[in-house]
């Protein structure tokens, strides 16, 4: 794919730089996303049945047993070059935030520091009844352990169905949103708001906003430019055609 010239310059010049990725990104590593078809044991749910604090409730071993299944899933993949390259971009660059709806963590393992989660991690947890994290030095992969404050059932650190987005995520996500010079938006549908909205509200304070995805979506002709390429060839080409040699 030929990149713009002028992408290629404000890459390079920008000194505040935002980046919002989804489940694409991470599908590049052989992660399902949330809504692929299951296999195995798990191809006869739902996952929208099971990501829900009614569904904790109701069967909280099912639930965890099944968090557990996606966790062993995340745990086998490795970063992809797309996360590679961003984690790159990001120690060039004054002022840079990775807002991700992506809960593997695959961000972090790539050297990315700056990361906003919208949606939480697998590999965090917290207690269902007084909402505090909890510390596991392993998770048990067959029941819920209790929370050593309150007893309470522990669950994973994600935000389920009919769940607010982490007040703190958000701010920083909308706040980094509204500053910065170029918004690149990555392998996302921009179906799922509010984080969808972000790249609309970057665009709307003055950034050259930017969709990299397989296809187009939803965001389709309302940024400023799109580009449909599997991230993981094209961030890392971007970023040589900028800056030459990774970092």
């Amino acid at each position: 794919m030929q990149i713009p010239d002028a992408l290629i310059e404000r890459l390079r010049t920008a000194q505040s730089i935002t980046v919002l990725t989804g489940a694409g990104v991470s599908a590049e590593s052989g992660v399902p996303t949330f809504r692929d078809a299951q296999t195995g044991l798990w191809a006869r749910y739902d996952p929208a049945e099971l990501a829900s604090p009614a569904a904790f409730r109701a069967n909280p071993t099912l639930v965890w047993q099944w968090y557990a299944y996606r966790r062993a899933l995340v745990a086998a993949a490795m970063p992809n070059p797309g996360h590679l390259a961003l984690a790159d971009l990001e120690r060039r660059v004054a002022d840079f935030t990775l807002i991700t709806q992506n809960v593997d963590g695959l961000h972090h393992r790539a050297g990315s520091q700056n990361v906003v989660e919208l949606h939480g991690n697998l590999f965090r947890y917290r207690c269902f009844d007084d909402n505090e994290l909890v510390e596991l030095t392993t998770a048990p992969p067959d029941e819920p352990p209790r929370c050593p404050q309150c007893g309470g059932l522990v669950r994973p650190d994600v935000v389920w169905f009919g769940e607010w987005l982490p007040s703190e995520a958000w701010r920083a996500a909308v706040a980094s949103a509204e500053r910065c010079e170029l918004f690149l938006c990555i392998g996302t549908s921009g179906v799922v708001r509010p984080a969808a909205d972000l790249p609309l509200i970057a665009r709307s304070a003055g950034a050259y906003t930017v969709e990299i995805n397989i296809a187009p979506g939803a965001l389709d002709g309302r940024l400023d430019l799109h580009l449909y390429a599997p991230s993981g060839q094209l961030l890392p080409a971007l970023m040589t055609a900028a800056f030459g040699a990774a970092a």
